[in-house]
């Protein structure tokens, strides 16, 4: 370990190895991770855009899947989440590949997967403040692939009535339903994290069904802070089940 990186305690039995000065996962890979936790067991699941690898191994602790692989298109950020795995002793469940996930049809077979995971960069290129770390602009923008380039590698990688499970900015959310309509991924349950109440949503939670049938519903909202500016008795809740 160099010094810019710290362990990271998950408070779940795990740990996680992040990078001072690069992208370190927040609570958005949190909550993405509790909506998900509906995964089956013996599944197989993939993560695109993984990061620090943090969505596989909360995974992990969640739920009984089979295997996990995540797909990082940054060769020393996947290199730090491989590290991460075998910290955690998590090498028969979870693989890690330095790849671009438009490539993926090259390695997969089609239909593969049982579930796809991902909490993509959010922000269009040229929107939005930009970073001066490299990677941290990679994760948060649309600088390697966007949105579509997720959604037609999940239509590739999904078997059918398989399972997306994504989380984006509201501000997207007609372009980011017509994406998903047009690659045959029903959007199912959607529903909106507040930062608090009064304030308008800056996050939304989407779960889609491979070739499902148009039935939507929104769940009730989720806030972040009570009044007081502390996490509600929800998020702790979240937090305390990671």
């Amino acid at each position: 370990m160099n010094i810019e990186e710290r362990i990271d305690d998950l408070q779940n039995g795990y740990k996680i190895i992040q990078n001072r000065n690069g992208f370190c996962f927040g609570i958005d890979s949190v909550l993405l991770a509790d909506f998900s936790k509906e995964i089956k067991n013996n599944s197989k699941v993939i993560d695109l855009g993984t990061g620090t690898g943090i969505l596989p191994i909360l995974l992990c602790a969640k739920t009984n899947a089979k295997k996990i692989v995540g797909i990082e298109i940054q060769e020393e950020v996947a290199e730090m989440a491989r590290r991460s795995v075998l910290l955690n002793l998590l090498q028969d469940r979870i693989e890690i590949k330095n790849e671009d996930i438009n490539n993926l049809d090259k390695i997969y077979n089609h239909k593969e997967f049982d579930y796809v995971i991902t909490n993509p960069p959010y922000k269009k290129i040229g929107t939005g403040e930009k970073s001066n770390q490299k990677k941290e602009l990679i994760s948060r923008h649309e600088i390697k692939a966007n949105f579509e380039d997720f959604v037609k590698a999940t239509k590739y990688l999904l078997k059918d009535n398989g399972t997306m499970f994504c989380i984006h900015r509201p501000e997207r959310i007609t372009e980011i339903i017509t994406t998903l309509k047009k690659y045959k991924l029903e959007p199912k349950e959607m529903k909106f994290v507040y930062p608090k109440k009064g304030k308008n949503a800056n996050l939304v939670l989407i779960k889609s069904i491979k070739n499902a049938k148009e039935f939507l519903i929104v769940k009730e909202p989720l806030y972040v802070y009570d009044e007081n500016m502390k996490y509600t008795k929800e998020i702790l809740k979240i937090y305390e089940n990671s």
